[in-house]
């Protein structure tokens, strides 16, 4: 009888508990010029351990292999005891990854992705003895090419902050890893320059958590770089600005922080981890958690009914009680295909069909055909053809969701992009970053992006 009043206390306590809020805090360590930042590195590693808290530190290849040549096992040893990730084999020496990948088509680009970044993730592997559990791209150095190098590598978490994909301010489905990127309101994170701001800080972070819990729980995302803590200017700005290819004998220090001011932003720290950590129902989580604590990308049963009437109202992700389906994932279904993850199609075209019907016939060889293409190439088609013409996916999408089945002919139908408002349409601007060259433009990279909005859909708490 005891331990049964137990558990039905317990069930209790936990259906009035307020929804979960989690807090990613992670840090780009990066700086490998100044020595500094090793220190600080350290100091913010054993203040979270001694608070309790593990924060996941995204590490630059060459930082490491710093760390290594400085000896500094004991940064090594206090860092290994948090979460490890991946952020470049370089972080700002040119080429940047997304100077790179501009021009290059999605698998030509992931594999010069892997190429180049790939042995640093081995480093890291190496030096940590963990695979990385995530990765983030330096500055604003983003491209979508990464996300198919980075599964290849065993990585399945992207965490960062940029502007070129989002999805209602929180984790996403994209490119076959789970995205925690550009959270809008629920990125926060204390200033490190004024006492006054970090006491607004903590009511912006209690507001934001009151009202994902409102929501239903979710995730805040905070970030920092070591090297803030000692300089006032970042390293890589006063070495590659521009795209400028300074050597190492040509490496100039960034402009230090006082002690006093040092310290000023590791209380601001401490400051704002001891406050989140206090809130009930909140819980600090590792980008390796973020992959347990969220639900797994495998599609929900729909029927198909659902799906076509979803689909006639224009081209995105569905979510539904059971979790969300991908437009990838719903052509699939309509195909006949059990879904799983498929690359976006190469290309964006218009159809040459040019009549308003086609034959039954004629369509149904056209739908087996991209089934079969879907299958073997485990990608979406950019065309499907039917006779010597062919609908571009969209056209195809649309086409496949308003067809009965039964009707002698298939009325051709054009298919809205929907999922495209969740990409950014200034390429200029969500690649600004001081050490881009001088007015980088990448529509190409942007477009890429585009049509791995395919692939797009919104992330479930479990």
């Amino acid at each position: 009888m005891v331990r049964l009043l137990a558990v039905l206390l317990a069930a209790a306590c936990w259906a009035g508990a307020a929804p979960p809020v989690y807090v990613a805090l992670w840090f780009d360590t990066e700086d490998y010029v100044e020595p500094a930042a090793d220190d600080a590195a350290l100091r913010i590693a054993n203040d979270l351990t001694a608070l309790g808290v593990r924060g996941t530190f995204k590490m630059v290849a060459e930082k490491a292999r710093a760390l290594e040549r400085r000896k500094r096992a004991d940064v090594l040893r206090a860092l290994a005891l948090h979460d490890i990730g991946y952020h470049s084999e370089n972080h700002s020496m040119p080429p940047t990854p997304a100077v790179y990948l501009n021009g290059l088509d999605y698998y030509q680009g992931a594999a010069e992705f892997e190429r180049r970044e790939g042995p640093g993730a081995i480093d890291v592997r190496r030096i940590f003895g963990v695979v990385p559990s995530c990765y983030g791209q330096p500055g604003s150095s983003w491209g979508p090419q990464s996300n198919l190098a980075l599964r290849r590598m065993g990585i399945t978490v992207y965490l960062d902050e940029g502007s070129q994909v989002s999805l209602n301010d929180q984790p996403f489905w994209y490119g076959g890893l789970l995205y925690a990127f550009h959270m809008g309101p629920y990125t926060l994170r204390a200033s490190l320059d004024s006492n006054a701001s970090v006491s607004n800080a903590l009511k912006e972070f209690d507001r934001a958590a009151s009202e994902l819990e409102r929501r239903g729980g979710g995730l805040i995302s905070t970030y920092y770089h070591p090297t803030e803590f000692v300089t006032t200017q970042f390293w890589d700005a006063v070495n590659f600005s521009r795209g400028a290819g300074r050597e190492p004998s040509q490496w100039r220090m960034p402009q230090r922080r006082t002690p006093e001011e040092s310290e000023r932003c590791y209380q601001a720290l401490r400051a704002w981890v001891a406050h989140a950590k206090e809130r009930p129902g909140v819980r600090f989580v590792t980008a390796r958690e973020l992959a347990q604590i969220y639900a797994s990308s495998e599609p929900p049963s729909v029927e198909a009914a659902r799906i076509r009437e979803h689909l006639r109202g224009g081209i995105t992700f569905l979510d539904t009680p059971a979790g969300a389906l991908s437009p990838a994932e719903m052509v699939q279904f309509l195909l006949g295909i059990e879904p799983r993850f498929v690359e976006g199609p190469e290309a964006r075209l218009s159809s040459t069909v040019e009549s308003a019907r086609v034959p039954r016939v004629a369509f149904d060889r056209a739908a087996k055909d991209a089934a079969d293409f879907i299958r073997k190439r485990r990608a979406l088609p950019s065309r499907v053809w039917i006779g010597s013409q062919y609908l571009s996916l969209a056209d195809f999408t649309a086409t496949l969701a308003g067809d009965d089945g039964r009707s002698p002919e298939v009325e051709v139908r054009k298919g809205a992009l929907l999922f495209e408002k969740h990409f950014a349409t200034d390429a200029r601007r969500a690649f600004s970053w001081a050490i881009h060259p001088e007015g980088f433009n990448p529509v190409e990279l942007m477009e890429l992006g585009r049509l791995q909005g395919w692939t797009l859909k919104p992330a479930r708490l479990r």
